[in-house]
């Protein structure tokens, strides 16, 4: 998963943080309803940071929970948060 950030002005040890509000480009994501592709597009996070926000929006913890999402809005389960750093931690 790569991340288009919505702003660039937060950093921590020099990467921009991730919150709700950026653009998640999902790979490895080859699911299948019945003949057809439904490969995850977008994700929907449901439990996001509860006190920690940029420009408004709750950033994205490595307990974070969502939900990928095709772009028939068909469930695909939750993505992974596989990079985080280890300076900084919220709730």
């Amino acid at each position: 998963m790569n991340i288009i950030p919505s702003s660039a002005r937060v950093k921590v040890g020099g990467q921009i943080v991730a919150t709700t509000a950026d653009t998640f480009l999902i790979s490895g994501c080859t699911f299948m309803v019945g003949p057809k592709a439904q490969p995850c597009i977008q994700i929907q996070w449901l439990v996001p940071a509860s006190r920690v926000k940029i420009g408004g929006q709750p950033v994205v913890l490595q307990c974070s929970t969502g939900i990928c999402q095709s772009a028939e809005q068909a469930l695909q389960g939750p993505p992974n948060v596989l990079v985080t750093q280890t300076r900084v931690r919220g709730q």
